[in-house]
């Protein structure tokens, strides 16, 4: 590969690691194509980029936008890299779920919003809420939240007239 290609690649690798909210490495040596492509059809469905990079385009990316060797650990053997856009969470459950089935794909680590996750943290990210899920358990709060606000008015509103309303009949 040439200079300027590999120049591109990492600017476009830069790009994307600055644009993604969660970045998933994993190994996936022994994976057919048959077996990859399934994988790459799940990440996709979740709008999440699953790509092939050498480590050394990788780690230059890294470097370029000043997360250095953060990940530097999880760039030896073969490596795939999954981008989360908009849902940070949402690969550690794809990745969990397909590997159950295909020993060959491993999680190596990832970095969520800055903070790394090692090779034993899988089971950990793939148990915690997604953003769908955590917006729809906050629009439930916030309902029974706003529903409850008549009924302690209401509830104000009554003890106040009845406060008055003793306060009234000592005076007579």
């Amino acid at each position: 590969m040439k200079r300027d290609k590999k120049e591109q690649i990492v600017q476009e690798v830069a790009e994307k690691i600055g644009r993604a909210q969660g970045i998933y490495l994993t190994q996936y040596q022994g994976l057919n194509v048959a077996k990859m492509a399934e994988l790459r059809n799940e990440f996709r469905k979740a709008g999440i980029e699953y790509k092939v990079i050498k480590n050394t385009l990788v780690r230059k990316a890294l470097q370029e936008i000043s997360r250095g060797d953060r990940l530097d650990d999880g760039l030896k053997s073969t490596t795939a890299v999954a981008f989360g856009y908009d849902d940070p969470i949402a690969p550690a459950k794809i990745i969990k779920k397909f590997s159950k089935t295909n020993d060959a794909l491993k999680f190596k680590m990832a970095s969520i919003d800055g903070v790394v996750y090692g090779e034993d943290k899988l089971n950990l990210l793939s148990e915690m809420l997604g953003k769908t899920e955590n917006i729809g358990r906050s629009a439930g709060i916030i309902n029974n939240v706003v529903s409850s606000v008549p009924m302690v008015i209401n509830a104000v509103a009554r003890n106040l007239v009845s406060v008055l309303d003793q306060i009234a009949k000592q005076k007579q």
